[in-house]
């Protein structure tokens, strides 16, 4: 039993370190690749790692089911790669881009009330409020944020709300497909939208001789490899061990590890705006709150896909 837990933990705690850590190796390969060569050698590099088991996997899928999962490819993956990309190519610092990144369970909820109409307890709806009182208290104490590149963090927000009508959308019309495939097959299409980025771009065309150019790209490369393929691999293997509910808590990991790479990398982090975190993650917690005591369960859509949250 404790060998069980001990692994559990450590897939969690390695999970938050990949997830958390995406968005300082973003930061990073800005330096030699443009925000679109960053997202789109991402998501081709997940893609092409899933795309053999997705040939097996296709036929498993309804044919009517088909262009939602690939839906779920552009809303869940290829979107907010280019979104949180181009805001910290703009100089937003990585350790906000992680708290904002927080907010998507919150999106999730906010989405299932305004789009799909769920009904939802005063309860999350108060965790609503507080993400949102949260956030609105981070951006007046960010020194980093103004109003004049306010505009650049939306992106982040922006790429949340994709998540979250991706989580709602996957849980109202996919939920009869196993979300291992919806994870495999809609990654491996990206691979085709990213291929003509990879063209626009002229990325065959970079000075792959210089070593900062290598390891730019090997960096973005391992963004996909190792942070969407191998992670999400990781955490089902999380769920099927420890429940969802247990496999969520990575939702609260993945921005204490942001901010700590923000603090290595000189980024100006302060007790406020570590206290707007605690605040934003209150709202998570409380949109979020099972209703159940089995800690196996899986009883809300961000416990069944809190891989989205990356």
């Amino acid at each position: 039993m404790a060998f069980n837990k001990l692994i559990n933990w450590s897939l969690f705690l390695l999970l938050s370190i990949i997830w958390g850590s995406s968005f300082i190796i973003m930061k990073h390969s800005k330096e030699e690749l443009t925000a679109s060569q960053i997202a789109a050698v991402r998501i081709f590099s997940a893609g092409l790692v899933f795309l053999p088991f997705a040939v097996v996997q296709l036929k498993k899928i309804p044919s009517k089911k088909i262009l939602l999962v690939i839906l779920s490819g552009v809303t869940g993956n290829l979107i907010p790669a280019f979104l949180f990309a181009s805001a910290i190519a703009k100089n937003i610092d990585s350790s906000l881009a992680s708290i904002l990144n927080s907010l998507t369970p919150i999106f999730v909820v906010l989405i299932a009330i305004g789009i799909f109409r769920d009904k939802i307890k005063l309860q999350k709806i108060a965790g609503v409020l507080i993400g949102f009182a949260g956030l609105t208290l981070l951006f007046l104490f960010w020194k980093g944020v103004s109003f004049e590149n306010f505009k650049y963090a939306s992106l982040i927000l922006f790429a949340t709300v994709c998540y979250g009508i991706n989580i709602n959308m996957v849980a109202h019309f996919l939920k009869d497909v196993n979300p291992v495939q919806i994870a495999v097959i809609s990654l491996a299409f990206m691979t085709v939208p990213t291929v003509f980025v990879l063209w626009q771009q002229n990325f065959l065309q970079l000075a792959f001789d210089e070593p900062a150019i290598q390891w730019a790209v090997i960096e973005a490369a391992a963004l996909g490899i190792v942070g969407s393929s191998i992670a999400t691999a990781m955490f089902y293997v999380l769920i099927k061990r420890a429940g969802g509910l247990f496999a969520s808590l990575v939702t609260y990991g993945v921005p204490f590890v942001g901010i700590f790479w923000g603090i290595v990398d000189g980024e100006n982090i302060t007790i406020r705006q570590i206290a707007c975190l605690g605040i934003i993650l209150l709202g998570v917690y409380l949109a979020n709150k099972p209703e159940k005591t089995n800690s196996h369960a899986k009883v809300s859509l961000t416990e069944e896909f809190a891989e989205e949250t990356i």
